[in-house]
């Protein structure tokens, strides 16, 4: 590990992240060797740099470096580096707000839609991220949100991602909320409106109540519930929306399962300064091999030692 790392502020014991700020930090002396690992196109140095500083100590860096150079250090960093490496850098530059828009924009941009990335950031923002995320997508694609996923889905599942986007906290009883979950799975026919409904605006400890009352009633797991009486898009939206809501670090520590390196790549990212540590401890537990081992599987060169650098250690 980078002893770096060991340095940083004290280490912020308090945080769940693994990127933590980076306490003897001066963003001209940062840019000075950026520049020469530029022109030199040193990828460790940019590597060691960038995956050691916090996005707001990146975005100080990028700023200064304007301000020197009169350069963009993101087409900087284009013209130096390529492929997987390249991406991952780039993704690091932006700003928070701005990355979730980028990666909802890329879930929806050309041929198909990849529904469950839409998902996993809409289940795991809050409704007030969700709003800064939408108004920074409208800023960056002069675009509606709600719009751009009304053209990319339809009927429930447009529903619940929607409902998803807007979500709020609404006082509901957990009782009569397990009593309306169960109504719906008796018929032939179950509607999808009441899950919508009360999944998107009741707080995570009332919703895991009426899930845990709700598997009592029926006498099996909810996730199997959902698998027999929905199809579609909207049965894969209720049951991230569910598994989300009982665990939202096991959610993500299945998709770090994926071999896709964009979704590996996203979540590593979007969760390293916020609880990538209990990612990591959920995906040892899920899988029986930590993170940074996996890594080392599915990667290789200075990638790979971006990725470990931001997931930092073994479990």
């Amino acid at each position: 590990m980078d002893p770096e790392y060991f340095q940083s502020y004290e280490m912020c014991w308090g945080t769940l992240g693994t990127v933590r700020p980076f306490a003897n930090f001066h963003s001209d002396l940062d840019v000075m060797e950026i520049q020469k690992a530029l022109e030199s196109k040193d990828a460790g140095t940019l590597v060691r740099i960038l995956t050691n500083r916090t996005n707001a100590q990146r975005q100080e860096i990028a700023k200064v470096f304007e301000e020197i150079t009169h350069k963009d250090l993101a087409a900087a960093l284009k013209k130096a580096l390529s492929g997987e490496l390249e991406g991952l850098l780039l993704e690091l530059l932006m700003p928070p707000l701005q990355y979730e828009a980028y990666r909802l924009q890329q879930a929806m941009v050309g041929i198909g839609t990849d529904e469950e990335t839409l998902l996993e950031i809409l289940c795991t923002h809050s409704g007030m991220e969700l709003q800064e995320i939408s108004a920074a997508y409208k800023e960056i694609y002069k675009k509606d949100l709600d719009k751009e996923l009304k053209g990319e889905t339809s009927g429930d599942f447009y529903k619940l991602l929607v409902a998803l986007l807007n979500k709020d906290e609404v006082p509901g009883g957990v009782q009569r909320d397990i009593e309306a979950l169960s109504a719906t799975l008796n018929g032939k026919k179950t509607e999808a409106g009441p899950w919508i409904d009360i999944l998107t605006s009741r707080d995570s400890d009332h919703l895991n109540k009426v899930l845990m009352g709700l598997e009592l009633n029926i006498g099996q797991l909810v996730d199997q519930a959902l698998e027999k009486k929905f199809s579609g898009d909207i049965r894969l939206g209720l049951k991230v929306l569910v598994e989300c809501i009982q665990s939202r670090e096991s959610y993500l520590a299945k998709r770090l399962t994926a071999t896709k390196t964009p979704i590996l790549q996203g979540i590593m990212v979007s969760h390293s300064e916020e609880d990538l540590l209990c990612i990591r401890t959920a995906y040892l537990k899920l899988t029986g091999t930590s993170l940074y081992t996996a890594l080392q599987k599915q990667f290789k060169g200075d990638h790979l030692q971006a990725l470990l650098a931001i997931c930092r250690s073994e479990d």
